[in-house]
């Protein structure tokens, strides 16, 4: 079985991170995370802010995704092709969080969920038999239906306001990208 070393070091990256949050305190985040226009934002955020995370709880639900779907992806495409899916989707979740953050208290945003919402869509399209089975309840769905069905609960979860505190829109930008991107890639395998 083919190793996905992209994966891999996408794992350890952001474990280390964490650890220095914890050791940084506040430090990191200020610097680092994504804050909205005009309320701390700089450009390096759109890229540092998917490295750091809210909690530990953050941290291990988007690494197990990362490690789900990341290593069948990376493994399908390439991992030249995986830096560029993953770094796509984390660009694309930013530019949705700050297109869609509001003028409220400036709020920062952490976390890798934009890159995980991408690999979930090229996953979904490149294994559309493929099975994922949902914790609660415990139904097997094919690939494309779970990512569907998460993506509707996204939008809902965005646009009505529920569950606050989770970028539900960089979520579907991370999306968005990963398959916008895929599907070119697509595209252009076909005319040649």
């Amino acid at each position: 079985m083919a190793v996905a070393p992209v994966t891999h070091v996408l794992l350890i990256v952001n474990l280390l991170v964490f650890g220095l949050q914890m050791t940084a305190a506040d430090g990191l985040i200020r610097q680092f995370a994504l804050w909205p226009l005009g309320a701390g934002f700089q450009f390096w955020q759109v890229v540092t802010s998917a490295f750091l995370h809210g909690s530990l709880f953050h941290l291990a639900v988007n690494m197990l995704g990362v490690w789900m779907f990341g290593r069948e992806v990376e493994r399908a495409i390439g991992s030249a092709r995986f830096v560029q899916l993953y770094t796509v989707s984390v660009f694309a979740a930013a530019i949705a969080q700050l297109i869609t953050q509001g003028f409220g208290e400036p709020v920062p945003t952490v976390g890798a969920s934009g890159g995980l919402f991408g690999l979930l869509g090229a996953y979904a399209l490149l294994f559309p038999r493929r099975r994922v089975m949902l914790l609660f309840p415990p139904i097997p769905l094919p690939a494309p239906v779970f990512v569907t069905l998460y993506a509707a609960f996204e939008l809902y979860a965005g646009v009505t306001g529920t569950m606050s505190g989770i970028a539900h829109f960089a979520h579907l930008g991370g999306l968005a990208g990963g398959l916008l991107l895929l599907r070119s890639w697509r595209r252009r395998a076909r005319w040649r």
